[in-house]
């Protein structure tokens, strides 16, 4: 199934947009079906994003530290003062059950599941990083140099807000290999491992946070957690994300470079 707006990235078209700086920090005014500046929907967004959790095998799980208590403070060795502050971590996952709830090999000694376990909120972020740089940047300088290889802010991120649970060993046979396939180095850390103590945990999405890219091109807000959990494998294997395949563009590429001149 493949959108209008090219597959739903118009960021990654190789037609430039038309250039309109007065939408920078502003949604445009609507748009039917077929423009070219028709933002995707809610439910558009939701399938870019299953696509997303489908080809990242990195996120970041943010909790918060929780009280003292049972010498949590000393185990850890951490400075005091830390309750209620936030801290987040990168972590392996994978899209391993395509429900939208990813699957996280715990490691029970690592502070984000130490949080959790004793009660903290958690949440999970990620973001688009295209395999490939664009053919044509809007962002280059006159040297034609820059750290980072694409617009980071032109592209999809987000937050998906739920709750750890612990995956049944009935159901874990099918997970061990699929996240192993995904990250090869965690074999070392399966459960029953002599090093750790680790189990299978189901991250389930509650709510989700959205920001596709620029607000005047991209749909940036809440998505429904029954619309985010009901996209089809077959839905977001059909949509294309930005960088996905060499000789993409960046948005408006040609025209910002106008402008600014």
């Amino acid at each position: 199934m493949l959108f209008p707006l090219l597959s739903l990235v118009p960021l990654a078209s190789a037609t430039l947009l038309p250039f309109t700086p007065q939408h920078i920090f502003s949604n445009p005014p609507s748009h039917d079906e077929e423009s070219a500046l028709r933002i995707p929907t809610a439910y558009e967004s939701a399938v870019l994003g299953r696509r997303v959790l489908a080809l990242t095998p990195l996120g970041t799980l943010s909790t918060i530290f929780p009280s003292p208590h049972d010498g949590a403070e000393e185990l850890e060795q951490r400075p005091s003062g830390l309750a209620g502050m936030p801290i987040g971590m990168m972590d392996y996952i994978a899209d391993c059950e395509d429900s939208g709830n990813p699957t996280i090999l715990a490691i029970n000694i690592a502070t984000s599941f130490r949080n959790a376990a004793a009660g903290s909120n958690i949440s999970l972020s990620l973001q688009w990083t295209p395999p490939y740089p664009p053919s044509k940047r809007i962002s280059l300088s006159s040297s034609e140099k820059e750290a980072v290889p694409y617009s980071a802010a032109n592209l999809p991120r987000f937050s998906l807000l739920g709750y750890l649970e612990k995956v049944e060993d009935a159901d874990t046979e099918g997970l061990k290999k699929c996240f192993v396939d995904t990250h090869p180095d965690s074999k070392y850390w399966l459960p029953g491992n002599r090093i750790h103590t680790s189990e299978w945990a189901r991250f389930v999405v509650q709510d989700v946070y959205w920001v596709g890219g620029f607000g005047d091109r991209a749909y940036i807000g809440w998505i429904d957690a029954v619309d985010w959990k009901n996209v089809t494998k077959k839905e977001w294997e059909d949509v294309r994300l930005p960088g996905e395949k060499k000789g993409w563009k960046e948005w408006a590429a040609d025209s910002l470079r106008e402008w600014e001149l």
